[in-house]
């Protein structure tokens, strides 16, 4: 993959790297490092990519790696203030999907951001996240009973 070609598919994803990593860390600042140190990492490490056709779910792992490193190493708590005052999710998103989504594990928020949002395949999401279709499945369906109730 030439240099060329890295930037234009990066242009390509950006939207997508921003709403999975805010989705994660809910900060702007912390999610703008996230999405930077991606890009350098993937850049750093592109002759590992196998597949070009996969570079989209590589370069989603990558960020959600380095976006679960942040969240490990940080101990600060953040407000939903935070979270609710940027386009997180999407722009036409209104404030209680998002109150909604933050009530969610990470663990079953990531794979609902993934599914929904950003209209990955259960199998994508398999990938991307290194578990099992089983498990991506289940979590999509525990996210949609909580989302449920909590709308209610």
């Amino acid at each position: 993959m030439t240099k060329a070609t890295f930037s234009e598919r990066v242009l390509e994803c950006e939207q997508t790297l921003y709403r999975v990593s805010m989705s994660m860390l809910k900060n702007e600042t912390d999610c703008e490092d996230a999405v930077q140190s991606a890009l350098l990492a993937a850049y750093e490490k592109l002759d590992t990519l196998k597949n070009e056709e996969f570079f989209k779910t590589w370069l989603v792992r990558i960020l959600i790696n380095i976006c679960n490193q942040q969240l490990r190493t940080r101990n600060r708590v953040i407000s939903l203030q935070d979270y609710t005052d940027t386009p997180s999710v999407s722009d036409d998103c209104n404030i209680e999907i998002k109150m909604a989504l933050e009530q969610l594990p990470v663990k079953i928020r990531e794979v609902v951001v993934l599914y929904y949002m950003e209209d990955f395949s259960v199998k994508e999401i398999s990938q991307i996240l290194k578990i099992p279709n089983g498990t991506v499945k289940s979590r999509l369906s525990k996210g949609r009973k909580l989302l449920k109730l909590s709308m209610e």
